[in-house]
């Protein structure tokens, strides 16, 4: 698209000089009026998974586990700030970098967006439909409202660059903001306990530390994370003159997300630990919590949270619609020439091409037969496995991309970044590790 932010500058084609001369390369001061690409992370990256997941971890443990909240939304903004970092210090998109790294990325990624967009498909349009199916019970079927959504993501992104995608998405995570800290403040946290569950303790359970790192892990976004470059880009941000903005744009982003766990922590510790109620795993846990909620505090406020968790839910399926349709659109464009750059995410060629539309109608139509016919056990297997491995996958490469000469000097990593990049890929490496490992690979075969 046009960049709409004054940024006119052009970047080098080389991975190890930086930014061409006479690109508009002077540092712009981080300010609030260019925030954009974060709350697009933001909003994907937390769906109604997530929130089941932190108000499952408060149910069960009441404020114990929130420095780890805390802690996954430092990791995801180091994987963020990376990933952000090589396209504007390179001028080169992430996809690029991947394949300078050999073959092998491209086939993980061809079977990752392939297998991955077909189960995920179906499961966003779910999740986007329970709450309307809830809110209006005897208007259709849930199938029928999760075509709905689903068709209605596919003609707004079809029909609308970044500039209007953006837009939307700020006016959704606000409605998830002002729902899920309404939420909090409703529930009258113990703030004394609260900020008790600062202090990193392991809760005395069995398989407490992999619950901890389930749920360090599970704050906020996979492939969202990768698709932060492809938004910073499509936003204008084309070289380094962008890198302080880009940053302070990251913080925000997962200052928004840690809000959003915390919250919904407070309500799992208050509503449901106290009171000693369980909720299922997965988005019909939200359902069951709306059902709580209006027992207890009456029906505006159950409606009230359903619409947030409309938001949650409709926010991660668009993102996605755009997101990684821009990725796969690069991942096309990469076998066509021999560079991708940002300058060409920027003109909005990506979201012109016939890649991007065409990922946009795999990740909507196959899915509905999933609707009508059930989620094939293999293929489910295959979606685990390949989910619980790009994080690592992402952590890697990153940390390969970042220390080598494909990345300006100036730019490369330093001791916090590697820190930060390490621990998040042994962390994903454990919960990968433990997701292969509980896969039943014996039904499989």
């Amino acid at each position: 698209m046009a960049d709409t932010t004054g940024n006119s500058g052009n970047t080098t084609e080389a991975g190890t000089a930086g930014v061409a001369p006479g690109a508009d390369s002077t540092p712009r001061k981080s300010s609030w009026k260019y925030i954009g690409p974060g709350i697009v992370v933001a909003a994907t990256g937390v769906g109604a998974g997530d929130l089941v997941a932190t108000l499952i971890a408060g149910s069960n443990f009441g404020y114990t586990l929130l420095w780890a909240a805390v802690l996954g939304c430092l990791v995801k903004i180091s994987l963020a700030e990376a990933a952000g970092r090589w396209h504007l210090s390179t001028g080169r998109t992430l996809f690029d970098g991947w394949a300078s790294l050999g073959r092998w990325t491209t086939y993980f990624f061809v079977a990752y967006v392939v297998i991955w967009g077909f189960v995920y498909g179906a499961a966003a349009m779910s999740s986007s439909a329970l709450p309307l199916q809830a809110l209006f019970p005897d208007v259709m079927d849930l199938k029928w409202w999760a075509i709905a959504c689903g068709l209605s993501g596919l003609v707004f992104v079809w029909f609308n660059k970044y500039a209007v995608f953006e837009k939307v998405m700020t006016v959704l995570v606000g409605v998830m903001f002002v729902v899920t800290v309404y939420l909090a403040i409703r529930v009258t946290p113990n703030l004394g306990d609260a900020f008790a569950g600062l202090l990193p303790v392991l809760p005395d359970e069995k398989d407490s530390v992999l619950n901890t790192l389930g749920l360090i892990g599970g704050v906020g976004g996979t492939i969202t994370l990768a698709a932060y470059g492809y938004w910073v880009n499509a936003k204008g941000w084309t070289n380094t003159g962008w890198m302080k903005v880009m940053r302070f744009d990251n913080r925000v982003a997962y200052a928004t997300t840690g809000i959003f766990v915390v919250s919904m922590l407070f309500v799992g510790a208050e509503l449901l630990h106290s009171a000693n109620v369980a909720i299922a795993s997965g988005d019909k846990g939200l359902i069951q919590l709306s059902d709580i909620l209006e027992d207890k505090y009456g029906t505006a406020t159950a409606k009230f949270f359903l619409i947030g968790f409309f938001a949650t839910s409709y926010t991660s399926l668009i993102g996605v619609w755009h997101g990684v349709s821009l990725m796969f659109a690069d991942f096309v464009e990469r076998f066509r020439s021999t560079r991708t750059t940002g300058e060409e995410v920027a003109s909005g060629a990506r979201e012109r091409s016939w890649p991007f539309h065409a990922y946009l109608l795999w990740l909507t139509f196959p899915p509905i037969v999933l609707l009508f016919q059930g989620q094939p056990f293999r293929l489910i297997i295959l979606y685990g496995v390949l989910g619980a491995a790009f994080l690592p996958f992402l952590a890697g490469t990153l940390l390969v991309l970042l220390n080598s000469s494909r990345t300006p000097a100036e730019w490369r990593n330093r001791l916090l970044s590697n820190t930060m990049l390490v621990v998040a890929g042994l962390l994903f490496l454990v919960l990968c590790v433990k997701q292969i490992w509980d896969q039943p690979w014996s039904e499989f075969f």
